[in-house]
């Protein structure tokens, strides 16, 4: 993705179930779930580098003793900087004697993460603060054990406003005001109620104090518990927590918008927010690792009992498509399929772009992400080539004019050419960001092989999205005319990016996408401001409306124009200004249709089409149109009604 964004988070699960014991026997080290942990989060990387967090959970400590931990870290290289530091605590514990790494024992009451519940979040902010106390896992601590929650997620609420209203009003004090937050909140109150009602019932009934705790423990619905909790929450999830018993979940939100994919064995059950990094981690093929269902709770008991229920009634599904796009790890196998279809599928509109000459024509892509996309494009047009061959030779051979000057004209010459023309420099770093010279900078983050295209030539670059532009105008396109082409083809292999996102991409402002833009122009162009003005009306009476009755009017900005008209509006906008070229540039994005083609299974894409799956999302995109009339920035989430 030429533009950076900002994403999803990525989380990770492990649960032993057996003793520890078990693996310092069969593995040497009682480390076994720690080290795993540690993988699944390094394998998942590219979901979160502005800090992680690892939490433990241990089982049947005796009362008094510590049970719980977590340490966070928002530094750069934190995630090897936390673990380096607990391996080092342990060595150095073994060091001193004040451990035995050959005791199960010794090590759970010594060692903080060794323990048999361990989960690890990796965050990718797209608001709040950027320290380490916005870091997960959060945890909500109590002197009784089943009262006790840590939780992290990867998730965003489109309605945390009205969620910490919820909580004011039911006379609490919430400090930060984020939506994680109102999820540890709202598990823990219900939590809260749940544990009193069960402590009267056995009080009442004259059940010894030191007993309670146990029968708690044992009689604790926590599928109940997360229920009630989620019945307020819009948006898109996948959470893991645990309570201070051992008690442990994970759950997907009902559309299942965000990913979440686990593995068991007689001796682990493991989540993680990719599949890929389960297979790897735990060499195990694609039909171990399962998706998990939306709208279900999986439920680990402190006796390590698993049931996964429904906490939710099942409505249609909606996974976001940028995880198949661009977020997601291309070597998942039906992933890496996916984003080949995707090259493919644009073939039809590279062939019309470049006029059918191949002879002329350079192929390449905008490093790094698009590269399977590339694959799938080159692979496509070799076999658009192959028919074309086909079909003139066929011709040939019935005409009698085949020979050996048409054999060299048709199979030897007009085979597309595939070079590696762009080249991303990762040692540029946006330190500059507040200088005057930064776009004459930022312009260099790419550099070109050179003497590669001809003037005559087309040239051809995949990118795997297109969301504001500036990227393209300021440093690709800039960069890429130094090629002196004839003209540069961009071609997108998501469809045009209409609509905020309000689940987890960090892309919320209307009025910073390209497409957007393109359309405004048009209408400015047309003289129909008016109608700008009527639709910015038009979003603040939707706001007044009960949530389920709420439209999407920011569809009527792009009614008057065809996907064509505002492809060619955003291809006069990104035409690189202050240089030595005058060559055509054109941008083609994805159809909807080749999208939902291309990607098997139900396909969110309310950025696309403006089909949001939550009322949340329909409040937003109407919040984002207004914030934009009014000249506001910043993330359209619970704007205040009008």
């Amino acid at each position: 993705m030429s533009d950076f964004l900002k994403h999803e988070c990525g989380i990770a699960l492990i649960r032993l179930r057996k003793p520890i014991s078990y693996y310092i026997e069969k593995y040497g080290t009682p480390l076994w779930g720690l080290n795993k942990l540690f993988l699944l989060m390094e394998k998942q990387h590219n979901r979160g580098q502005d800090g992680i967090g690892i939490g433990c959970c241990k089982l049947d400590m005796p009362l008094g003793q510590p049970y719980i931990f977590r340490r966070r870290d928002a530094r750069k290289d934190s995630l090897a900087t936390v673990f380096n530091k607990e391996i080092k605590t342990f060595n150095k514990l073994a060091r001193k004697q004040m451990l035995d790494p050959s005791s199960a024992g010794s090590v759970k009451n010594v060692f903080d993460f060794g323990g048999e519940v361990l989960m690890g979040h990796l965050r990718y902010g797209t608001s709040g603060r950027f320290d380490e106390g916005s870091c997960h896992p959060y945890l909500r601590r109590s002197n009784w054990p089943t009262r006790t929650l840590l939780v992290q997620g990867n998730f965003n609420m489109t309605n945390a406003g009205a969620l910490n209203q919820k909580l004011i009003e039911r006379g609490q004090h919430p400090v930060f005001g984020t939506d994680t937050q109102t999820v540890l909140e709202e598990l823990g109150f219900h939590l809260d109620e749940a544990h009193t009602d069960l402590y009267r019932e056995l009080r009442d009934k004259g059940v010894d104090g030191q007993e309670i705790p146990s029968m708690i423990s044992e009689n604790l619905d926590l599928l109940q518990i997360i229920s009630e909790s989620a019945k307020s929450w819009d948006g898109g999830y996948a959470i893991c927590g645990a309570v201070g018993n051992g008690d442990t979940f994970v759950m997907r939100d009902p559309r299942g918008i965000r990913p979440c994919h686990y593995y068991i064995d007689d001796e682990v059950i493991a989540f993680a927010s990719e599949r890929v990094p389960l297979m790897t981690v735990f060499e195990s093929n694609k039909e171990q690792v399962k998706e998990m269902e939306p709208g279900n709770v999986t439920i680990i008991g402190h006796n390590g009992e698993i049931r996964t229920e429904r906490f939710h009634p099942e409505v249609q599904k909606a996974p976001c498509s940028f995880e198949r796009i661009y977020f997601s790890r291309g070597n998942d196998p039906s992933i890496y399929r996916e984003r080949k279809a995707m090259g493919a599928a644009l073939v039809d509109q590279v062939v019309d772009a470049m006029n059918n000459d191949f002879d002329k024509a350079v192929f390449s892509f905008i490093p790094n992400t698009a590269e399977t996309a590339y694959y799938g494009l080159m692979d496509g047009l070799r076999m658009y080539r192959r028919q074309q061959v086909r079909a003139e030779l066929v011709e040939a051979i019935e005409n009698g004019t085949l020979d050996v000057e048409m054999l060299d004209k048709v199979i030897l010459r007009n085979w597309p050419k595939s070079e590696k023309v762009a080249h991303k420099d990762i040692k540029m770093r946006t330190f500059i960001s507040q200088e005057k010279g930064r776009a004459q900078l930022v312009s260099h983050v790419y550099d070109i092989t050179y003497d590669l295209v001809k003037p005559e030539d087309t040239l051809v670059m995949l990118d795997d999205s297109i969301v504001r532009g500036t990227t393209l105008k300021q440093s690709i396109l800039k960069i890429l005319s130094r090629t002196n082409p004839k003209k540069i083809v961009v071609c997108s292999t998501a469809p045009q990016i209409r609509y905020p996102d309000c689940y987890g991409i960090d892309m919320s402002e209307l009025g910073k996408f390209i497409a957007f833009q393109a359309a405004v122009a048009l209408h400015e162009r047309e003289g129909n401001n008016e109608l700008l003005k009527e639709i910015y009306e038009a979003c603040k009476e939707e706001l007044r409306k009960p949530a389920e009755e709420r439209i999407n009017q920011v569809k009527r900005v792009y009614e008057c124009f065809t996907d064509d008209q505002i492809s060619a509006e955003v291809s006069r906008m990104v035409y690189p200004e202050d240089v030595d070229w005058d060559g055509e540039v054109q941008i083609i994005f994805q159809t909807i249709d080749n999208l939902h083609a291309s990607i098997k299974g139900p396909c969110g894409d309310w950025y696309f089409t403006g089909d949001f799956p939550t009322p949340g999302g329909i409040a937003t995109v109407n919040a984002a149109y207004i914030n934009w009339f009014e000249g506001k920035s910043g993330r359209s989430y619970d704007l205040p009604l009008v």
